[in-house]
C-alpha cells in the first residue's frame, strides 16, 4: 500500500514560496449561456458519471481547507444549474478554517436562488455582465436574456449579499464601447466591477483574439475620461487589482493575464468539475483527484498527500499569446 503523510503543513507553500490558500471549485462544465469567449457554440459536455459527485466535492474542498485553503470559489459552467447546489454550499460554509465561501455566476437563476444562497452561507457574488445592451448581450452569449441577469443582480443587492462584483471581459470592436456605462452602472448600484482581458483558452470561431485583444490600461484610459480612480490597497484575494472610485463606495478591478501578469503573487489553484487539479490557469499539467476519490473513498490522509505533492510541481508563471491556443480545453472546462 502507498503511503500517506500522517503529519500535514499549516499552509501549502509552493516551490516559489507563495502560498496557496484559494481554490476555486468547478461543480459543472455546463452552463445555460454560450459566451463567445468562453466556449464553442456546440459544446460537448462530460458525462455525468465523469463529473463529481457533491460527496466527492465536499471531501475534496474538506481536505484543501485541512491543509490551508481559506477561500473556495464555487465556478462552473454555470454553478446554479448543479442540482442540488445548495447542500454543497451549505457543507461548505460550515467547514472549519475556511473563512470565505464565493461563488461566480451569470446571474440568470439569482432572482430565485439569492435568497437561499445568503441562507446555506455564501459570503459573496461574483455576477458576469458583458455588456448593458439587449442585442449585443443576446450576441455575445449567443442565447442569452439581459432583463434576467439584471434581474438577478437587483436580486442578490437586495437581499443583502455584500461586496457584489460585476466581472466584465471587454473585447475590441465588441464592447469596448461599453466600458464606461459598465463601470457607471457598477458604481450607481454600489457595485464593485472587474474588467478582464480575454485569455486564450480553447479554438474558437467567432472572432480572432489577437484582432479584439483589449489591455487593461487602455480599459483604465477609457475610465479615467469619467472618473478619479484613485490607488487602493484592497484584494479580495484573487488577480483583481483594485482602484477605489473617488466620491464613491466602488472600485474597479483590472485582471491582466495578458499585458500584466498577477503570477508572482498567485495564491491559486483550480479543481474542474471531473476533479482534475490545475496547479495554473496557463498549463495544462494536472492531477486526477477522482481517481483517488473514487478508488480510496474516505481516505482523507492519502488525498493531502497527494494535493501536497502535486503544489510542488506549480510552475512560476504562465505564458500566454493572443495568436495561438496552447490551451485547448475552454473556460468552461477550467473552472472559470
Amino acid at each position: 500500500m502507498e503511503s500517506t503523510s500522517l503529519s500535514q503543513p499549516a499552509s501549502l507553500i509552493d516551490p516559489f514560496g507563495r502560498s496557496v490558500n484559494y481554490l476555486r471549485l468547478s461543480v459543472t462544465d455546463r452552463c445555460n449561456l454560450r459566451c463567445t469567449y468562453c466556449m464553442a457554440e456546440e459544446m460537448t459536455f462530460l458525462p455525468k458519471q465523469q463529473i463529481l459527485s457533491l460527496e466527492e466535492l465536499r471531501d475534496a474542498a474538506t481536505a484543501f481547507v485541512e491543509l490551508g485553503i481559506r477561500k473556495i470559489r464555487l465556478t462552473g459552467g454555470e454553478p446554479l444549474i448543479r442540482r442540488d447546489i445548495l447542500k454543497l454550499v451549505s457543507s461548505l460554509a460550515a467547514l472549519p478554517g475556511l473563512d470565505e465561501l464565493t461563488m461566480t455566476t451569470n446571474g440568470v437563476y439569482l432572482p430565485s436562488m439569492a435568497q437561499p444562497l445568503k441562507d446555506a452561507g455564501m459570503s459573496r457574488l461574483n455576477i458576469s455582465i458583458d455588456s448593458l445592451k439587449i442585442e449585443r448581450f443576446k450576441q455575445l452569449t449567443r442565447v442569452g436574456d439581459l432583463s434576467q441577469v439584471l434581474d438577478g443582480i437587483h436580486a442578490a443587492n437586495a437581499v443583502g449579499f455584500n461586496k457584489i462584483k460585476l466581472n466584465a471581459v471587454i473585447l475590441a470592436g465588441f464592447n469596448d464601447d461599453e466600458v464606461i456605462d459598465l463601470a457607471s452602472f457598477a458604481v450607481d448600484n454600489g457595485l464593485d466591477i472587474s474588467f478582464i482581458e480575454e485569455m486564450p483558452l480553447g479554438e474558437i470561431s467567432s472572432h480572432k483574439r489577437a484582432a479584439t485583444q483589449m489591455t487593461s490600461a487602455q480599459i483604465r484610459d477609457q475610465l479615467e475620461s469619467k472618473f478619479t480612480l484613485l490607488d487602493s490597497t484592497e484584494t479580495t484575494g484573487g488577480p483583481s487589482r483594485y482602484r477605489q472610485v473617488a466620491n464613491s463606495d466602488s472600485k474597479i478591478g483590472f485582471i491582466s493575464p495578458m499585458s500584466n501578469n498577477f503570477c508572482e503573487s498567485c495564491n491559486r489553484v483550480r479543481m474542474t468539475a471531473e476533479g482534475r487539479l490545475l496547479l495554473c490557469l496557463g498549463n495544462e499539467h494536472s492531477l486526477d483527484l477522482r481517481e483517488i476519490l473514487r478508488s480510496h473513498p474516505g481516505d482523507s490522509e492519502r488525498l493531502k498527500s497527494k494535493i501536497i505533492q502535486a503544489i510542488a510541481d506549480k510552475p512560476e508563471r504562465h505564458y500566454f499569446d493572443p495568436d495561438q491556443v496552447d490551451i485547448v480545453r475552454f473556460m468552461n472546462m477550467t473552472g472559470g
